[in-house]
């Protein structure tokens, strides 16, 4: 079969490979769809510890497909059957996991990280995957596409669950990509009021205000802006879903008295941001951030998707052949569209 394999830093090759073997317990899964993250970018321009011309690994932990293959003693499951795959496993008796909690297991496996993921033709599920309910069945109204960027939209519901909206919020969200819009979806949801989305990119905000135009989108002068649709109270919810210092050193100028803030998106090692806490003092903020995302979170935006809550299907903006997996790779860096998907046949 057809693998996207990272052999080091800016070495990512599509290579021949044997089909994964099916392990007691376990399941070969056909891959249909696997979207490329913000994960897969930092691991192929960096590189990642482990991982080397010895030691290639197949990138990709967002994915769905049909069950090609059951290992000795599942049950539950059938072949043929439409599936999406969390992509953290946990050990599944640490506290962590049996609270719930699997995707901070300190002995976590995912795919895609550590162990090889879905820019595949197949993917081998370990049991442990199958045990600790990573694989959730899709209805025939849920398309591949959707189910594997669903791995993004259960991250985003983890932090909105601690950043909460009530009904009648102003929700300002920086960064308008996949994530961005995935946090906007959420907020409509929930009876915000106004979901005012921020981005350097004109073109980025124009592509996402044509998806949902309930959204107000701003490129410049931001504090303006966010005082005249607030009157001058400023956002119930400030989320920066970019990873960019300096938008999180200016998220609390946006936030009303009593706001709640969330930083989504993680910094790159060795920055740091600088924070003024005299505005969560005096302004009483609640401050969060998260990272990653339950099996809970997972099925629960699942549900989302099947009854049509949220389209997550108008964020998949690309879609490609695996051979070409680096042209969907460059287009994500190069932020030209949304989400890039590597569909197969």
């Amino acid at each position: 079969m057809k693998a996207a394999r990272l052999y080091g830093k800016g070495d990512l090759r599509v290579v021949d490979v044997p089909v994964p073997d099916v392990e007691e317990g376990g399941m070969l899964l056909r891959v249909r769809a696997a979207t490329v993250c913000g994960t897969d970018l930092r691991m192929f321009a960096n590189g990642s510890a482990g991982i080397d011309e010895e030691h290639p690994l197949t990138l990709c932990h967002e994915f769905s497909g049909t069950i090609e293959k059951l290992g000795k003693g599942v049950s539950g499951y059938e072949a043929g059957q439409r599936v999406s795959v969390a992509p953290n496993i946990g050990c599944g008796i640490c506290g962590m996991c049996v609270s719930g909690d699997s995707h901070h297991c300190k002995e976590l496996r995912a795919f895609g990280v550590n162990i090889d993921g879905a820019f595949a033709e197949y993917v081998g599920i370990p049991a442990a995957a199958v045990a600790n309910g990573n694989v959730t069945p899709i209805g025939e109204n849920v398309s591949f596409e959707a189910a594997a960027a669903n791995e993004a939209f259960a991250c985003v519901y983890n932090s909105f669950e601690r950043y909460g909206v009530n009904p009648g919020d102003t929700v300002l969200i920086i960064g308008a990509g996949a994530i961005g819009m995935m946090h906007a979806g959420l907020a409509l949801m929930a009876g915000a009021a106004k979901v005012i989305l921020n981005d350097l990119s004109e073109s980025r905000l124009a592509e996402c205000k044509a998806i949902e135009p309930r959204i107000i989108t701003v490129s410049k002068d931001l504090k303006e802006a966010v005082d005249i649709e607030t009157g001058g109270a400023g956002a119930n919810v400030v989320i920066t879903a970019c990873s960019v210092a300096a938008v999180q050193e200016s998220a609390f100028d946006y936030a009303a008295l009593n706001g709640r803030v969330n930083f989504f998106g993680g910094l790159p090692a060795g920055k740091d941001a600088r924070l003024d806490t005299n505005q969560i003092h005096y302004k009483q903020l609640q401050v969060s951030g998260t990272t990653r995302s339950s099996h809970g979170h997972y099925r629960k935006t699942l549900e989302f998707i099947s009854k049509g809550l949220v389209d997550v299907d108008a964020l998949v903006t690309g879609r490609y052949p695996i051979d070409s997996v680096r042209q969907a790779f460059d287009n994500a860096a190069q932020q030209k569209g949304l989400k890039q998907a590597i569909v197969f046949g």
